[in-house]
């Protein structure tokens, strides 16, 4: 950490967040790039045999896989180095992997590295492939951290009734396993929506037509032979693009995650509230306090942090897929600058991420606040009742009420002689005498099971 860093995810937060640099930084970036070039090199050589090249041996394939296998922060430099001279990012790569290929041997293929490519070639790929690979490596692992954690609290809390608050006001009553349960199925949704989404990737020349491809080796099928050498990576080959790749499918990941961040923003926000009800108690951890003055708060901070940073992440995510799907023509340059704030807003999310399970993990239910707060607010029985009257076609059951429940607390004995007076069949009448707050809680447990 760097007490000087202009970001906090490189300061502050450096920590907690750096697993994502091996993929997002420059450096990764760098990795990645060098890895689509030393692939394309092989595959045109081994794969395509194109004319004036050859097969690579078993140690010399070993020989190139090592240049970006031992890709590290010092050889990255170097390519940083060559970049001042060339003033262009991709073309330093080029030119680092030629310097590595320095032996006589490599002489006669020295440029068939980074062949019939345009930069976007190399980009788009990389990113794809950094994009994927921080996703499924980092991110959707405290995804599924958050939903199993969420569904083991659906399993304690499923029987724990709880009042629900419809406007900030006492509502039908509910139960605190199933409002987690909610929360659940919304979450796991959108994870399914994220992982259906395709990651694609094109090798296609400077405006997606194989020009410089097709004029060189006329007899090669470049289109088949593309799509072979994007899924060699794990991607899926798009064979429609100008000089760019489009960017739908990041805007559609990008859209997922921001929906799964904005109900995390609704869940947090609903932790939070409970929080202040008195449902939860908070685990106290020794030497940490709540307040530089007031001794005995014990606040939810994990909670607004994490809200906070999912906040931070959606402005990102947002932007990006508003503009990434946007360029002038056949290309324009917009796209490459706002790629490379992809791992921030990764950075924010995992940050978010990790700051709700530290706030889930601190949870203890507060049953008997819980109770007493059901015990308080038998008027909300009266949508049960005026339910029942109306089945049994008395008169202005809502209008009733009305009158006897809104804006008013209504006790336990005036509830009952209510009841009691409207002269329901047995079977009504018992089972509204019988109903408490409590219990008044439908199939809550059994849309669970479901």
């Amino acid at each position: 950490m760097s007490i000087t860093s202009l970001s906090p995810l490189d300061g502050r937060y450096e920590s907690k967040v750096s697993e994502l640099s091996n993929y997002f930084s420059e450096a990764g970036l760098i990795y990645y790039r060098v890895y689509v070039e030393i692939e394309w090199l092989i595959f045109i050589c081994n794969d395509l045999k194109l004319k004036n090249t050859r097969k690579f041996s078993a140690s010399e394939i070993k020989f190139l896989r090592k240049i970006y296998d031992d890709m590290n922060e010092e050889e990255a430099l170097k390519v940083k180095v060559i970049e001042k001279i060339t003033n262009h990012d991709v073309k330093a790569i080029e030119y680092y992997i030629k310097e590595k290929m320095f032996a006589p041997k490599w002489k006669d293929l020295l440029e068939f590295v980074h062949f019939g490519c345009t930069s976007e070639d190399i980009n788009n790929l990389s990113y794809a492939l950094m994009v994927n690979d921080g996703l499924y490596e980092c991110l959707m692992e405290s995804m599924e951290d958050i939903l199993a954690d969420i569904l083991d609290k659906v399993e304690v809390y499923k029987k724990i009734p709880m009042l629900a608050r419809t406007h900030g006001q006492p509502a039908s009553p509910t139960t605190m396993g199933k409002e987690f349960f909610n929360v659940y199925k919304r979450l796991e949704r959108q994870v399914e929506n994220l992982v259906a989404v395709e990651i694609l990737g094109k090798i296609n020349g400077a405006v997606g037509n194989y020009n410089a491809h097709h004029i060189a080796y006329p007899e090669i099928d470049w289109i088949e032979a593309s799509e072979k050498f994007i899924t060699n990576l794990g991607l899926m080959p798009n064979l429609y693009t100008t000089q760019i790749e489009p960017h739908d499918f990041l805007a559609e990941i990008f859209d997922c995650m921001k929906r799964i961040n904005t109900i995390l923003i609704d869940f947090d926000r609903d932790i939070w509230t409970y929080v202040s009800l008195g449902y939860f108690k908070q685990k106290l951890k020794e030497g940490e306090v709540g307040s530089s003055t007031m001794p005995h708060k014990v606040n939810p901070i994990d909670f607004e942090n994490s809200e906070g940073n999912l906040g931070m992440a959606n402005s990102l995510l947002s932007h990006f897929s508003e503009k990434l799907p946007i360029s002038r023509m056949q290309r324009d340059l917009t796209d490459s600058t706002v790629q490379r704030n992809i791992g921030s807003a990764f950075g924010y999310c995992l940050l978010a991420y990790d700051s709700l399970l530290k706030g889930l993990g601190k949870l203890e239910i507060n049953e008997k606040a819980l109770e007493k707060d059901l015990n308080d607010n038998w008027e909300v029985l009266a949508e049960a009742v005026q339910t029942v009257m109306r089945k049994n076609n008395i008169e202005k059951p809502y209008e009733k009420l009305k009158e006897l429940t809104r804006g008013k607390r209504l006790t336990e004995k005036d509830y009952k002689e209510f009841v009691k007076k409207l002269k329901l069949p047995k079977g009504d009448s018992e089972r509204l005498m019988n109903l408490t707050p409590s219990t008044y809680i439908g199939l809550a447990e059994k849309l669970m099971d479901v």
